[in-house]
Parts: C-alpha cells; sequence; structure tokens
C-alpha cells in the first residue's frame, strides 16, 4: 500500500510541473507574443497608421501591419468584415481598433498563454477590457450582421477568405451576441472579456486612448503582473495541489 501510495504521489509531481511548464511566460511588462505578425521585441514606430498610431511610442507591430490593419481582406489573415454584407463604419473602426490593440500593444504580457497553433505560439486569454469599450463596440455593431459567434474557426475558407458556412444565417449582431459581454468573450475564443472597471481605472485594458495623455494600459499591465507575482497560481494547479495534500496524508497514516 506504501508503494502504491508513492508511486502516485510521483505521478502528481510530474503533473504539477507539466502544469507549472505551461505557466503564462514570466515576462509579463513590455513584450509582444509569439505570433504571425508580431516583433520578437517591442520598440519605437513613427510611421504607425491611423487608428494603430497611439502605440507609435512603444509597439510591437510594423508600420506595414497598422496599413493592412485598416484594409478589407488584407494580407494579415484575409478576413473578410463584410461576410454578411457592409458593415457601418462605426463597427468596423472598432474591429480596426482591436486588430490594433491585438498586434500593436506590449502591454498584454499577464494574459499572454502558449498555444499550439499553427499560425502563432502564443495568444492573449481573457484581457479584462474597460466596459466602456465593450458596451461601445457592442452598441456600434448592433445595425451591422454576422453569420456566426466566434469568428476564430468554423469558416468556410475555399475562395481563400473567409465566408458564412452553409446553413449560418446573417442576422444582426445582436442575436449572435446578446449583450456587449457575449461578444468581447466569444467573438475570439474568448481573447477578451469584459471588465467591471472602467476607463481610466488602471485595473482595465483600453482599446481606445488618447497617446498624448500617455498610454494608461501600462499601469494596467504592471497591476496585473504584480498580482501574479505576489503568488497567483498558476492556471489548473489548485486541483493537483489539493490532490497533492491528500496524498501526502495517506502517505503519512500509511
Amino acid at each position: 500500500m506504501a508503494q502504491l501510495v508513492r508511486t502516485q504521489l510521483l505521478f502528481l509531481l510530474v503533473g504539477v510541473t507539466a502544469v507549472w511548464a505551461a505557466r503564462p511566460r514570466t515576462e509579463l511588462l513590455s513584450v509582444c507574443m509569439d505570433a504571425k505578425h508580431h516583433k520578437e521585441k517591442p520598440s519605437p514606430e513613427d510611421q504607425l497608421h491611423k487608428q494603430c498610431s497611439p502605440w507609435k511610442k512603444n509597439s510591437c507591430c510594423f508600420p506595414n501591419t497598422s496599413q493592412e490593419a485598416h484594409k478589407d481582406i488584407s494580407y494579415l489573415y484575409k478576413f473578410n468584415w463584410d461576410h454578411c454584407g457592409h458593415m457601418t463604419p462605426a463597427c468596423k473602426r472598432h474591429f480596426i481598433q482591436d486588430t490594433c490593440l491585438y498586434e500593436c500593444s506590449p502591454n498584454l504580457g499577464p494574459w499572454i498563454q502558449e498555444v499550439n497553433q499553427s499560425w502563432r505560439k502564443e495568444r492573449i486569454l481573457d484581457v479584462p477590457l474597460c466596459k466602456e469599450d465593450c458596451q461601445q463596440w457592442w452598441q456600434d455593431c448592433r445595425t451591422s450582421y454576422t453569420c456566426k459567434s466566434n469568428w476564430h474557426r468554423g469558416w468556410n475558407w475555399t475562395s481563400g477568405y473567409n465566408q458564412c458556412p452553409v446553413g449560418a444565417a446573417c442576422l444582426p449582431f445582436h442575436f449572435y451576441f446578446p449583450t456587449s459581454a457575449a461578444l468581447c468573450r466569444e467573438i475570439w475564443s474568448h481573447s477578451y472579456k469584459l471588465s467591471n472597471y472602467s476607463r481610466g481605472s488602471g485595473r482595465c485594458i483600453q482599446m481606445w486612448f488618447d497617446p498624448a495623455q500617455g498610454n494608461p494600459n501600462e499601469e494596467v499591465a504592471r497591476f496585473y503582473a504584480l498580482a501574479m507575482s505576489a503568488g497567483a497560481l498558476p492556471r489548473g494547479l489548485e486541483p493537483l495541489l489539493l490532490s497533492l495534500a491528500l496524498m501526502q496524508q495517506l502517505w503519512l497514516l500509511g
């Protein structure tokens, strides 16, 4: 019995090691994702285009990436915003800003996770977007149409760009995204989530900000990086630690 317990404990220790190895990266401040169009390290870019220009002082994107972010069906991902007819300009500007944040921001380190995907090795998960940014995004897209709630997967790519899958109905955004929280959470596979905090709180990431006032997301990244370094456990570790504690008790009793 004692030998069996020791063997099980060994396997649990191996499991903890595996979870810890898959934890979010340790470099959390002023970093770029290991993804398709990102730089290896952030640096100034004076020629960033239009809505990407707030990240000029420290950017993970190149000028050509920022230009492509403003195009329909650009070479970045061949994604067609108008897959259900014309997307309104008010709606599309949020998707451009979303692309700029994703490609250019060096302040997403606390939410970067490793992934095994053909087009990227890292992604963001559950970035807390300020509630006003989510709400305005949802409000401005209410009169546009789409046919899916998760835009990361399930498209028909036979034409070289995304088209609605067979049987998917084009309906107003609010059908697929009944709330602003649903929009931010679902559209890019939980890359974002709606925060209860407001812009300027220092506790949520802003898609929109005035660079003349500085980049507010630097403070937000520092706050969450500090919280993580202060002892927050990696995702999924708590159940394993509980199992270890129980096994240790059995071992001692044996």
